[in-house]
């Protein structure tokens, strides 16, 4: 049955709400676990012997900004499938270098780094805050991972007049080292507050950490975390925009959002999961339902906690051991399904000459399925006809989608896992508009279309799986 516009509206509130409370991969799956932890879900740890039983929900962590999270079917046994939804939780960003003090002309800048491939230019005259994990040395000696998130506007990245730069309608490419370099206060101010005059004392200890940032920045996150700066051992920092994610569009109907890609696939997969375990369909699954919210993508997902790592493998194995079966994970792989879920693009009315004729997806006309004849997508055949299947049931529309053969395509978490994993695996993703801009748009149709695909395809495809006569 289809939504109603209440249910479209409320499902897209809800995830720009979760999409406002992450502005870093580190609080992204910090908001998924509480989510899961409302719902009976029991963490992990992986240096811990696990023991695994039917109808138990579970969650593991990796590097604090990876998460597995699983459901075990009532008649789980080890050798049975996997349903899994994989998305990331990572976007394109700028992130506070290890020595990020900065002077110039009077001014003190903060260093960043490139994250991923930004549409860089989108970040010039933001008002920008900085978010992400800081390792504290606590009173009692232990050291504590704890998030961080200065909401208000401290940086920005200002233009150059157009008077001293006449052509810039006609070309702009900032040289990334030199042009994205944030200004966070002037000296003169810095010297008033006090804050400049830690200079000569940082360089007299150079073990402290804190003495390679600019000072106003230490005292705003030791404010914010009511530490002293000689706690901080470490920290990862995002920047991002301080203004939040909204519903809009004269109808209603966009999402106007930063980190669409991929924070979108990261919460619906979340919810599908959860409405999944809604209905009592558990008791009798015979899979394991779970979700796979990687770091790193944007980069390669090469790291120990990115998709290319073993970290999925190694989950999946603890689950699947047995003293009786001693082939049973490689007996599940045959048996499961991967939906890696990554954004897709939307046809855009000013250029769309940059899409194939036959494949051009829309805002609300459904989730998309990707292909690529050069893999580097992983949809297949009959990966493409087993979501068929399971989107007719639960009455959620699909689109097609290649990219023109003058154009590069893109890659996911897809081909990456199906290849170490031998595993079916099939590309989806909602339609999107400015991927990897600052601020990016959506629909909020295709919140409520990725929640209820995912929440069909985890209590419907063992069903779908084994009407396959081959």
């Amino acid at each position: 049955m289809a939504a109603t516009r209440e249910k479209i509206l409320a499902s897209a509130k809800e995830f720009v709400s979760y999409i406002n409370r992450s502005p870093s991969p580190f609080h992204a799956v910090e908001e998924v676990k509480k989510s899961l932890v409302t719902k009976g879900f029991k963490e992990l740890k992986e240096a811990e012997k696990w023991k695994i039983a039917p109808l138990q929900k579970y969650f593991v962590t990796k590097n604090q900004s990876t998460i597995i999270a699983f459901a075990v079917g009532g008649n789980f046994k080890p050798g049975n499938g996997f349903s899994i939804v994989g998305a990331h939780t990572d976007s394109p960003c700028l992130r506070v270098k290890p020595v990020s003090t900065k002077v110039k002309q009077g001014y003190a800048q903060v260093g960043v780094e490139c994250y991923g491939g930004g549409i860089w230019n989108t970040w010039f005259d933001r008002d920008l805050c900085v978010a992400g994990r800081v390792l504290v040395k606590e009173k009692n000696a232990t050291i504590s991972h704890r998030l961080v998130h200065i909401e208000r506007p401290i940086l920005r990245i200002p233009h150059l007049a157009i008077h001293l730069q006449r052509d810039i309608n006609d070309s702009f490419g900032p040289n990334k080292e030199n042009h994205l370099c944030p200004i966070l206060c002037t000296m003169a101010q810095a010297e008033l507050t006090g804050d400049a005059a830690k200079k000569e004392t940082q360089e007299e200890e150079p073990a402290s950490q804190a003495s390679k940032h600019p000072p106003v920045l230490v005292r705003l996150l030791c404010e914010e975390m009511n530490i002293q700066p000689d706690q901080m051992m470490d920290f990862e920092l995002c920047l991002a925009d301080t203004q939040p994610a909204v519903i809009g569009g004269a109808c209603d109907e966009f999402l106007y959002s930063p980190r669409l890609d991929n924070l979108f696939n990261a919460y619906t997969a979340a919810q599908g999961l959860l409405d999944s375990l809604a209905d009592g369909s558990l008791e009798t699954d015979p899979n394991v339902r779970m979700i796979s919210l990687f770091d790193n993508e944007e980069v390669g997902s090469q790291s120990a906690q990115g998709a290319g790592s073993t970290f999925q493998e190694l989950v999946m194995r603890r689950i699947s051991a047995s003293r009786d079966n001693l082939t049973a994970f490689e007996e599940s792989i045959a048996k499961s399904y991967m939906i890696s879920a990554d954004m897709a693009h939307a046809i855009h009315p000013n250029y769309s000459e940059k899409h194939e004729s036959n494949h051009q997806p829309e805002f609300h006309k459904g989730i998309v399925i990707k292909f690529n004849a050069n893999q580097r997508y992983a949809t297949t055949s009959i990966t493409t006809t087993i979501l068929r299947q399971i989107a007719s049931q639960v009455k959620v529309p699909l689109q097609d989608f290649v990219v023109r053969n003058d154009s590069p395509c893109g890659s996911t978490i897809g081909p990456i896992m199906s290849a170490k994993l031998g595993m079916q695996t099939i590309d989806v993703g909602a339609p999107q508009l400015a991927m990897h801009s600052i601020r990016e748009m959506g629909a909020t149709t295709d919140v409520d279309y990725a929640i209820r695909l995912f929440d069909g395809f985890f209590r419907l495809y063992p069903e779908v799986q084994a009407s396959l006569n081959f």
